[in-house]
């Protein structure tokens, strides 16, 4: 992401008209896919959120939503603090992705692949197909 922001960066400080015309296309295009990318994850957080009982509109507010997250695969508030440190994070990102797969009776490789890696299609699939939530799956573990 930081590779395409220097390319865009790069063209609009050209002297050249045609580099800088270039580069607003592409700066402008790169912020309106961006801002698909995140609707569409926040549509997809909205009806995981309303399946487990929660408010559907916490899914816009940044870090209140990992905070509903949490409550919703049954780990303690403070592990959102955990997604603060550097490589901490992807571990604790992981076992949120298969704790909420669990929640709602998917399995781990579903979790990996769709909820963690590809998380926008996981998150479509999850909140508007036939998936039922099944209860905090942390609870459960322990």
């Amino acid at each position: 992401m930081s590779n395409i922001l220097f390319i865009a960066s790069a063209l609009l400080q050209d002297d050249d008209v045609i580099g800088a015309i270039f580069g607003g296309i592409f700066a402008t295009v790169y912020c309106i896919c961006g801002g698909i990318f995140f609707l569409l994850v926040v549509i997809g957080l909205w009806k995981i959120f309303t399946k487990a009982d929660q408010p559907g509109w916490a899914a816009i507010i940044p870090i209140y939503n990992i905070y509903i997250y949490t409550q919703i695969i049954g780990r303690p508030w403070w592990w959102l603090l955990l997604l603060f440190i550097p490589i901490v994070n992807i571990v604790i990102s992981i076992i949120m992705a298969i704790d909420l797969g669990a929640s709602f009776g998917k399995d781990t490789a579903y979790s990996i692949i769709l909820l963690w890696l590809f998380n926008l299609i996981g998150y479509l699939l999850l909140g508007f197909g036939d998936a039922e939530y099944i209860g905090p799956a942390a609870a459960q573990k322990s």
